[in-house]
């Protein structure tokens, strides 16, 4: 049985097609833009990158528009493959802390620092056929053996965190969790409402509306679901 991909692999691909993309002269984001619906005070806000980086979504630009959204409701959309912990956490702590009721919908995928996103939200709902993955802090460092020990300490409680995080979600022990995170695992949409990362699994169903459903003339426009479409298959487990 072949292994499934691995988070440093999603995030490579993640960097090299944002490359291709700048190279050919589009845009290096795929996130669509937020829209409101104010009839319903309803907002829609959507995390379809990388996070960090100078190819993912930066926290010193999305943190205050997301403090900026007065609906009462705000729908967070989430196909990411991760990316920078820290910067995840400075998002994390402005959906936790943002007044209205949000919603985290995993749209295709939630991995690595996309699932600290999800599980801040007031509920978390995960799209039947879409993938949840959790793993240990991992980066790069150079120096000195002391340079890289001290690395490696920082790393052992970037994974501690997330681990508490992940603990408050589900209710389950530090042990299973940990021992979840060591094997970088994958969850499918049911394992993840099973093990409590996630609340509900929505159904796709034909002619089905409301806020798991575009709602944009902009965003039903045949170039947003071509985008979407990219975006979603980019990574095939």
């Amino acid at each position: 049985m072949s292994k499934h991909i691995s988070a440093r692999e999603l995030l490579a691909k993640a960097e090299s097609e944002a490359r291709e993309r700048q190279k050919a002269g589009k845009p290096v984001m795929l996130s669509p833009t937020s829209f409101y619906n104010a009839a319903k005070s309803e907002a829609t806000v959507y995390i379809y990158d990388a996070i960090g980086g100078w190819f993912g979504i930066d926290p010193r630009e999305w943190v205050p528009e997301f403090n900026s959204i007065t609906a009462k409701t705000i729908h967070l959309r989430i196909n990411s493959p991760g990316g920078s912990v820290f910067d995840a956490q400075a998002m994390k702590t402005a959906i936790a802390q943002h007044p209205s009721r949000v919603v985290a919908h995993v749209d295709g995928m939630a991995a690595s620092a996309a699932t600290t996103l999800a599980i801040a939200a007031r509920e978390v709902e995960m799209t039947n056929g879409a993938m949840w993955l959790i793993h240990n802090a991992w980066g790069l460092a150079m120096g000195g053996a002391e340079d890289l020990e001290s690395y490696a300490d920082l790393l052992r409680k970037a994974t501690s965190a997330i681990a508490q995080d992940y603990v408050r979600k589900t209710g389950k022990t530090i042990a299973q969790v940990k021992a979840w995170m060591d094997a970088e695992t994958w969850f499918t949409a049911s394992e993840a409402k099973r093990h409590g990362f996630v609340d509900r699994i929505f159904e796709d169903k034909p002619g089905a509306r409301g806020a798991s459903a575009m709602a944009s003339a902009d965003l039903n426009s045949p170039q947003a679901w071509r985008e979407r479409e990219l975006c979603i298959a980019s990574y095939n487990i």
